[in-house]
């Protein structure tokens, strides 16, 4: 059983479009099917209150899962509960980077610009262990059974005890957990355990782990990152979808960097594959330009409304699945409105090396909107024989698919050569 692999991302283991008024039509987006591993964590902040639902990346045989998660308390029965992964996948989509196409009108017949409005609105340990974790320090807090997880919660006076226990009850951890393992320790923090029950497991149908999600309170708006990395075998990615009352929520110990968007492309890109290879190598591009010490910023939204729509705004119901304890609040006579929920969602490639701290949050009072957004323009492809149709023939469209050449190639690193054979056989 690999218990670092299995849950990497907390586991202990020259034409200006309106910035307003998108307009257009959503083609496709940039979510996160398009990476092998990517981990997923749904934070919702409200005071000093924290609801983190954890979906893990794993993949495999459900009796090699295993998950610990350094918690700041020993969390109740009650506290800890399953999500859908549907929930999950629909937050996803909805707040994922897209990409959105335009097109020409007839350059003999211009047409005046309309503006967008916005949219309406089974135990896991043999009960004789107890002894054998009390003689290494180690004490059992807890222990639960939650849809098909076994759970346990556990304290330690030191780490070395903690990581033998856990090691005898067939947990391999890789080396170089002990320290961090420690740290955690010395903050005074439980360790919040999870395996699957396969009895439990088989009732529910589900082929796919579902999202586990807990509740606690705590003064700290941060997020545990570093036993992860202990065997990282490169980059991992993270996928962060904040959820507020206040607005933007950003990093305090790394930049919170935005994502670059608004950036007109060549209409080739609208191929699902070379989309998703484009996103792929800008985002890379664009973390290594920081050195890959940045958290990216890709969408920043109030979850009323969207433009473009990648998908819709979740529902009340699927908010408070998440968490979200006021949303509905304020519409319940009239059956629906503005939900006074803003959505953070922040991405991340780290490794031990360029992300050696915890992420640590503050909520902003910034509502300002933002999306990684990519935008297609179709050339006209009628015939304009009067002189401003001659004009965009011959000068304005061969520069402007020069200039997409370029800002693709800038974006990306792929070769500008590449990029014009691809133009002029889109021709």
């Amino acid at each position: 059983m690999n218990l670092f692999k299995s849950f990497t991302t907390l586991a202990l283991f020259s034409l200006a479009l309106e910035a307003n008024a998108f307009c257009g039509f959503y083609v496709g987006k940039a979510d996160t099917s398009l990476y092998n591993q990517a981990s997923q964590v749904v934070y919702v902040r409200d005071g000093e209150r924290n609801v983190v639902t954890m979906a893990s990346d794993f993949k495999g045989e459900v009796k090699d899962f295993a998950m610990v998660v350094p918690v700041p308390t020993v969390l109740k029965r009650e506290q800890i509960s399953i999500v859908n992964n549907a929930t999950i996948q629909h937050l996803d989509a909805y707040s994922a980077p897209r990409l959105v196409e335009y097109y020409d009108s007839d350059p003999c017949t211009p047409t005046p610009v309309v503006k967008a409005r916005p949219m309406a609105p089974r135990l896991p340990m043999m009960i004789h262990s107890t002894k054998r974790a009390e003689d290494l320090g180690v004490k059992i807090e807890a222990q639960y059974t939650v849809g098909e997880y076994d759970i346990l919660l556990l304290s330690a006076k030191e780490s070395g005890g903690l990581i033998t226990w856990l090691t005898e009850q067939g947990y391999k951890l890789p080396q170089g957990a002990e320290p961090v393992v420690g740290s955690y320790l010395k903050q005074d923090m439980k360790f919040f355990v999870a395996k699957v029950n396969l009895k439990e497991q088989s009732k529910t149908g589900f082929s796919k782990l579902r999202p586990i999600r807990i509740v606690y309170d705590n003064k700290k708006f941060m997020l545990p990152i570093r036993l992860g990395t202990v065997n990282s075998q490169g980059e991992q990615e993270l996928f962060i979808y904040a959820l507020s009352r206040q607005g933007r929520i950003e990093t305090t110990n790394y930049r919170t960097v935005k994502l670059p968007s608004d950036q007109e492309i060549p209409e080739y890109v609208k191929d699902t594959k070379t989309f998703s290879n484009f996103y792929r190598d800008m985002f890379v591009r664009s973390a290594q330009r920081e050195k890959n010490k940045a958290v990216f910023l890709e969408y920043a939204w109030d979850m009323n409304w969207c433009d473009p729509c990648a998908a819709d705004p979740l529902s009340p119901s699927q908010l408070k699945e998440l968490g979200v304890f006021w949303a509905g609040t304020q519409n319940q006579n009239n059956g629906g409105g503005a939900q006074n929920v803003y959505i953070t969602r922040l991405h991340l490639r780290y490794n031990r090396e360029n992300f050696p701290e915890d992420l640590a949050f503050q909520t902003t009072g910034n509502t300002e909107n933002f999306q990684g957004r990519y935008i297609i323009r179709h050339p006209f492809k009628g015939n304009a024989t009067c002189p401003a149709g001659q004009n965009y023939f011959s000068k304005t469209l061969p520069q402007r698919q020069e200039l997409e050449a370029k800002r693709l190639s800038n974006l990306t690193g792929w070769d500008i050569s590449e990029i014009r054979k691809n133009i002029a056989t889109k021709k």
